[in-house]
């Protein structure tokens, strides 16, 4: 029998990636996107999940603009703390395992990075905070839950760093970026294969069972968002790649603070889950490839 999955979130990097990758999988996918679901209303996500009685719930959708949180601190509080912890809820109700996907800014960065699962967070802004509270609310009302967190996803769909830099690029723009904020880069296709190929595990491990709890997931190596810029360029424009200047945090200043190296350390995703991620040099030539084709 497939098991069955109910995801939440459909045009996001993971939500696409997750649908794009389910028919290779023994598994059954109703996927709800925001017409289908507010995620802001908790209520009517727990009645979602009581409704289509999974075997497992992915929350692949969130409030994920960063500076956008700051002047709407309640709506992302809503999205990405209160409705995950009622769909945790809900699934405990039903006998649902759940996969809740957080993020590297649950960290402030300051110190101790590589982070382990269980080092001490401290989120510098709306996002990071409204992430953490949600993982807590999360775990305290599904002991059969599993907070992912991740960080720098990209894709060849949807927004994010690739296509930015690819964009700013053909704009002929002079180019400066951050040179003093690194981390780990995150294919939403590696991700998402990684959700997909546990989901037998996750539905019928009980309680207790190490694949629950929290687990850091990126690509291995570390970069500043700099390195990356010049990595996508180089690989993507080989020598018509332009110049990428170097800024810094202080200088590039932005509605919400971000960490400096909040990088996560990859262990337990060996440890438990038998993984070991790819490069992310790998993956961004991936990425780009699909982009041009």
């Amino acid at each position: 029998m497939p098991v069955k999955i109910l995801q939440f979130g459909t045009t996001g990097q993971l939500g696409v990636e997750l649908l794009r990758q389910a028919p290779a999988h023994d598994v059954a996918v109703t996927a709800l996107s925001r017409a289908d679901c507010d995620l802001a209303d908790p209520a009517s996500a727990a009645a979602k999940v009581m409704e289509a009685r999974p075997d497992l719930v992915v929350i692949a959708a969130a409030h994920t603009a960063v500076d956008l949180a700051e002047s709407e601190p309640e709506r992302a509080r809503a999205i990405n703390a209160l409705t995950p912890g009622a769909i945790a809820a809900a699934a405990q109700a039903v006998g649902a395992a759940v996969v809740n996907v957080s993020t590297d800014y649950v960290f402030d960065g300051a110190g101790g990075a590589p982070y382990a699962e269980d080092a001490a967070t401290n989120p510098l802004n709306v996002y990071g905070a409204s992430k953490l509270e949600g993982e807590k609310a999360v775990a305290a009302a599904n002991p059969r839950s599993l907070n992912i967190r991740t960080s720098w996803v990209v894709s060849s769909h949807g927004k994010n760093f690739i296509k930015t830099m690819l964009r700013v690029a053909a704009a002929g723009n002079p180019l400066k970026v951050v040179d003093d904020q690194s981390g780990r880069p995150t294919s939403a296709a590696d991700l998402a294969g990684f959700i997909l190929d546990q989901a037998p595990r996750l539905a019928a491990a009980k309680a207790g069972d190490p694949v629950f709890g929290t687990v850091h997931f990126a690509n291995s190596g570390e970069v500043t968002w700099r390195g990356f810029a010049v990595a996508i360029f180089e690989e993507a424009l080989g020598d018509k790649a332009p110049e990428v200047g170097a800024t810094t945090t202080a200088e590039y200043v932005t509605p919400a603070r971000r960490p400096l190296r909040a990088t996560m350390d990859l262990g337990k995703l060996q440890r438990v889950f038998g993984v070991t991620p790819r490069p992310w040099r790998e993956a961004l030539k991936e990425i780009v490839a699909e982009l041009a084709a």
